[in-house]
């Protein structure tokens, strides 16, 4: 029979359709929630448990964690496996701490196992996931990102604070705050909400500093040396007007001292278009009577002091003219 013959066609349809039709369901949820479904999810889209055991032979299926599997290959991509450890662990669960820190973008958590968050008792061990058992979260505590439930980006701070050296949690609000994930009223909120947890102590010791969203760990390091020059604390990444000129985001800026700062990373030596800028926008800063610092990585971390003492030079000339 010919196949392009009436007939065979729609046979042929018909057949597939009826054997098909559960897995185009599955790939359709796998394929909204990274790669991943749940044995209740799978069941919904009419795979009983033979044909899920099936599915698991012949690989069409694989399993990730208990009740929880990657649809299609084992390939799984980071977020998925932090969706399907929230699979995992049941409806309550809420993925948190160090792994929604990696969710939002915040750390590295790829070489630790998910976390999640889960109500009072329930939920279930679930070997390869660390499980964080709470009385309750507030619900403003609580974010939905793409049908997973999330710690918000405050509420994540607080929980992985106490797991952190000064330097590391320091480091990881800033960054926070330069994403616009966070602001310090999130921040002074949920501590409000924090009765005694551990790390609050240490969140609020980062907070008393003001805001400080620098955008790369060389803008942390000099920060933390203007920090022990001055008590005049700049502004970070601040936006500046200035008549007939396009705006300009300097990385450090004491406007009544008209003193810039700009933390030269690696990009500054390598790329003659990032260098060029650069040397635009400080003959723009200095036409409009700026004094403009600049400090490489090499400086502020090889020889820190030196760079202190340039710093604070800067700061009393620039004073003095005033």
């Amino acid at each position: 029979m010919s196949p392009h013959d009436t007939r065979w066609r729609v046979n042929r349809n018909t057949s597939e359709e009826r054997a098909t039709r559960p897995d185009v369901l599955v790939a359709q949820v796998a394929a909204e929630q990274d790669g991943v479904v749940s044995l209740a999810q799978l069941r919904a889209c009419g795979v009983s448990s033979d044909g899920v055991t099936t599915r698991v032979r012949n690989g069409h299926l694989h399993r990730v964690y208990r009740g929880v599997y990657a649809v299609g290959h084992v390939a799984v991509p980071a977020r998925g496996r932090l969706r399907a450890a929230v699979l995992a662990c049941g409806d309550s669960a809420i993925l948190s701490h160090f792994a929604a820190a990696g969710f939002w973008g915040l750390v590295d958590s790829e070489d630790r196992p998910p976390q999640v968050s889960v109500a009072g008792s329930a939920g279930r061990r679930i070997p390869g996931v660390r499980v964080h058992r709470r009385r309750s979260l507030a619900a403003c505590d609580v974010w939905t990102r793409d049908g997973m439930q999330v710690t918000s980006p405050a509420r994540t701070l607080l929980d992985i604070a106490a797991d952190l050296n000064a330097r590391g949690l320091r480091r990881t609000v800033r960054r926070a705050q330069a994403e616009s994930r966070v602001n310090v009223g999130q921040l002074v909120d949920v501590l409000s909400r924090a009765n005694g947890q551990r790390g609050a102590a240490a969140l609020r010791a980062v907070l008393a500093d003001g805001p400080s969203p620098t955008r790369s760990e060389l803008e942390d390091v000099v920060l933390d040396l203007i920090d022990r020059a001055t008590g005049e604390r700049p502004e970070v990444n601040a936006v500046l007007h200035l008549d007939g000129e396009r705006p300009i985001r300097p990385d450090f800026l004491w406007r009544r001292l008209r003193l810039v700062i700009e933390a030269d990373g690696a990009a500054w030596h390598d790329d003659k278009l990032t260098r060029e800028n650069d040397a635009e926008r400080q003959a723009i800063l200095e036409a409009h009577g700026y004094r403009v610092l600049r400090i490489t990585w090499e400086q502020a971390v090889r020889h820190p002091h030196q760079t202190l003492a340039r710093i604070r030079a800067a700061l009393a000339a620039a004073a003095a003219a005033c």
